[in-house]
Order: C-alpha cells, then sequence, then structure tokens
C-alpha cells in the first residue's frame, strides 16, 4: 500500500463500523473538527490496562512498571532508555507535542468484558487519548474493538494470536508483539534439528482464541516437517491443576507434549508434566521432549529448574547485546532491581512508538497517527530492524528460538538464545490471516 494509498483511507465520524450514517463519507482539513479527547490543556492521559488479578498478573505487573518508566522517559526524567538509542530523534524529552504524558490505569483480570469496561471508563472518565496492554489475545481483540468503536488508537501489549492483526485487525489497532505464524516458522526448524522428523505430538492447549492460533501454527509448521499429532485437548484458563490432562498423555502414543499455554498456566502445567515423569519417558525408541512454544522469563523464573533444555520463542530477552537492549535493561534495572520481562519490553516500545508518531503527525487525532506509523521503519528499541506493515499494522523483525538454561549464573538467568529467526524466515503475505483493517475512526 502506497503513502497516497494510505491517506486517503476513509475516516469514520461518531459512529461504530458499519453503521448507517457513514454512507457519504466527508472529507475535512486538518483541525477543522474535534477528535475524542483531543487534549485542550498542558497535559495528555494515556491509559495502561492489564492484567493486575488472574492469571496473567506477573506479566501485567512488568507491564505496568515499563508504562510507567516510558512516560519518566517521554516527560524528560531519568536516563532516556531507549530514546538514546531509538532511531527516531523527534521526542525531545518534553512531553508528547509540548504535553505532559499523564496516565491512568485499569485491570483487565485477563477477562475480555472486564477489559473493554476498564478501557471505556478511561476513555470516557478519565480522558484518554489512547488505550494499551493486556497481556490476553482474547483482551487484545476485545479492547481493539472497542477503540476503533470509540476512535483511539490502541497499542496492543503482549498478544500473540494471530487473530489481533489477522481477522479481527482494525485501522486503529497497532501490534509490536510478534504472532503464533512468526513462532511456528521460527521454532519448527529447531525441533526438527533437536529431536527428527519422526515424531508424534500430544497438544495442551489454552482454550481461548490465543491458546487456538499457537496450536495451529504449532501443528501447521511440524506437519509440514513430517511430525504427526495425536492428539489436542482445550484447557480452561486458570485451571490451576492440569493434572487431569497431564495423565492422558502418559498414556498415549504421544513422544512429545506441546503446552499452549502462558502465566502461571505455563508453570503450573509444565511442572506437573515434569512432576508425572514426562521428562525422564521414553517413548517409541525416544526421549519424550516437551516444547513451550512462548516463553517469557517471567514464566521460565517461576517454573525454575523444569524449564532446562526447553525449546520455546520469544519477542525479545534481557540478555541481548544490543545498544536498545543494554540501554533498556539498565533503566529498568536501575528502577526496579532486576531485569524486564518481553512483556515489559513490548509495552515499552509501544509507548515509545505511540508518542513518536504524535511527534511526526504533530497531533493525537488517531488517523494522523496512524498514518504516521503506518510503513514506519526504525531501529534501535531492541530487536534490530523493525518495520510497522501498513497492510496490517503488525510488526515484522526477528525471532528469537530460546531454550531453558542448563547452567544459570543467578535467577533471573534461566532462557538463553540459540538462534536469531531473521525476519525473511517468518514473514508471509498480509492477506495470510485474513480480516480487512477497515477505515480509521476518529471519533466525535
Amino acid at each position: 500500500m502506497s503513502k497516497l494509498d494510505i491517506t486517503r483511507r476513509t475516516v469514520l465520524k461518531g459512529t461504530a463500523l458499519g453503521g448507517a450514517a457513514l454512507a457519504a463519507p466527508m472529507i475535512f482539513t486538518k483541525k477543522s473538527w474535534a477528535y475524542t479527547n483531543e487534549p485542550t490543556g498542558g497535559s495528555v492521559i494515556l491509559g495502561f490496562n492489564v492484567p493486575q488479578t488472574g492469571a496473567y498478573a506477573d506479566e501485567g505487573a512488568d507491564e505496568l512498571r515499563a508504562y510507567e518508566l516510558a512516560v519518566e522517559h517521554i516527560n524528560g526524567e531519568g536516563d532516556g532508555g531507549m530514546l538514546n538509542t531509538f532511531s527516531s530523534k523527534e521526542l525531545k524529552g518534553d512531553g508528547i507535542n509540548g504535553k505532559k504524558v499523564e496516565f491512568v490505569t485499569g485491570d483487565t483480570q485477563t477477562k475480555s468484558d472486564a477489559a473493554r469496561a476498564s478501557a471505556k471508563r478511561m476513555i470516557e472518565k478519565d480522558g484518554a487519548v489512547m488505550i494499551t496492554g493486556g497481556s490476553s489475545s482474547g483482551v487484545a481483540v476485545a479492547v481493539q474493538g472497542l477503540c476503533q468503536e470509540v476512535g483511539v488508537i490502541f497499542m496492543a501489549g503482549l498478544t500473540h494470536s494471530n487473530d489481533t492483526t489477522g481477522k479481527d485487525k482494525r485501522a486503529n489497532g497497532f501490534r509490536h508483539f510478534f504472532n503464533t505464524e512468526m513462532s511456528g516458522a521460527a521454532l519448527a526448524p529447531v525441533l526438527k534439528n533437536a529431536f527428527g522428523e519422526d515424531r508424534v505430538a500430544y497438544h495442551l492447549t489454552a482454550d481461548y482464541n490465543w491458546g487456538w492460533s499457537q496450536e495451529g501454527s504449532i501443528k501447521k509448521y511440524t506437519e509440514e516437517l513430517g511430525w504427526q499429532t495425536e492428539a489436542a485437548v482445550r484447557t480452561p484458563l486458570g485451571a490451576g491443576d492440569f493434572s487431569q490432562y497431564i495423565t492422558p498423555v502418559l498414556n498415549s502414543d504421544a513422544d512429545v507434549l506441546v503446552l499452549n499455554h502462558y502465566g502461571r498456566d505455563m508453570v503450573n502445567s509444565l511442572t506437573q508434566a515434569v512432576q508425572f515423569g514426562l521428562r525422564d519417558k521414553q517413548a517409541n525408541g525416544k526421549d519424550f521432549a516437551v516444547v513451550v512454544p512462548l516463553y517469557s522469563r517471567l514464566m521460565a523464573q517461576g517454573a525454575g529448574e523444569n524449564v532446562k533444555g526447553i525449546f520455546g520463542s520469544t519477542n525479545w530477552h534481557w540478555s541481548l547485546q544490543d545498544e536498545g537492549s543494554k540501554a533498556f535493561v539498565k533503566s529498568f534495572g536501575q528502577k526496579y532491581g532486576f531485569p524486564p520481562s518481553q512483556a515489559a519490553h513490548t509495552c515499552y516500545c509501544q509507548a515509545l512508538l505511540y508518542a513518536d508518531a504524535c511527534q511526526r503527525a504533530g497531533t493525537f487525532r488517531p488517523s494522523e497517527v496512524g498514518a504516521a506509523l503506518e510503513g514506519f521503519t526504525f531501529d534501535g528499541l531492541g530487536n534490530g530492524p523493525t518495520e510497522y506493515r501498513a497492510e496490517d499494522h503488525q510488526c515484522f523483525k526477528d525471532v528469537l528460538v530460546v531454550k531453558g538454561k542448563e547452567n544459570p549464573d543467578s535467577k533471573f538467568d534461566v532462557l538463553e538464545v540459540v538462534e536469531v529467526t531473521p525476519r525473511s524466515q517468518v514473514e508471509y503475505p498480509a492477506d495470510l490471516l485474513g480480516g480487512e483493517l477497515g477505515p480509521y475512526n476518529d471519533g466525535a
């Protein structure tokens, strides 16, 4: 899509997508009409919507830490973090467009209805001009839809399902985090090299759209390499006790267990799988293997020694030695006393990317901020050269394959990067995952 095509995209006014009042699109000149929560004073309010309770609360706490750090840096406090390494130099440490950044928070509870309610409150009562956060793709899709309806930008936090920038993508929504399609493409060749082509997999899958998406991508790419799928069993989010799901694995013909779980669910299911003896089991003449397709440092730390040697993928890791990663780890560590998670990293990046887009656009109007993000290429934020693809608002960058470290140097040193999969190996056509962005909505 060309820049001309992008700027011609119709802007919705005042009603949700598809409303009858939208039959005759109108063209306006800049600043000729208001938009949702247009800042009028000396500050601008951002809404940080994270899981503060529930199965993903640990991730949410780290996201909130990162957002607070990003606000400090945007406002010119602290050491500047990745603003010093970010390839764009538009932000000067004096807020955004001359306005000090303030923020409000909400608890998604890792529930779509609760997340929409907290986002709605921040928009309608607190005046948030942008919503960001979340550690669940179900939440991300729900809140992204709300932001599209009311006319604010949604900068997705930790959301890994294909749906967020696939069938459920929206013009007002943007994702920095990678997705399950990329995890499958990066992880499958490593699994083939480690375990061979003749394998039988048993999937335990979180029963919501991220889990379904993750299961589908791993099946797709491993089956292309010759693996068979014995079974794929859905498990409820926040189950706690997974023993009833692990017992049948012992009696199956599988020699690989794929845990499509995240957060505390992954910690519990992996710990119980090890307790049930799966790591020491022999099946089909092979050593039994366990795979965790999506890792985070917080999860790995929670699972302790159970993660040793277990492969997975991740969006970023604090051990990376590029200048951006080192700057972020230093700032975060000085403030909080420990290294950041991938959730913290992607949320910090999203805050900076939104602020930078507003600064480059010279406004907080969603359609113009979106145009500044579409097709934007940048570096210095810890993932190497990255592009916000215009056609689906998905960031494309290299993907990390990691495994649990056999001999960690500290309680935080639990994962090691075993391969940096280049962007060219994980990129896919924009229409592969379906959906339509539709037009921007600037709201009221």
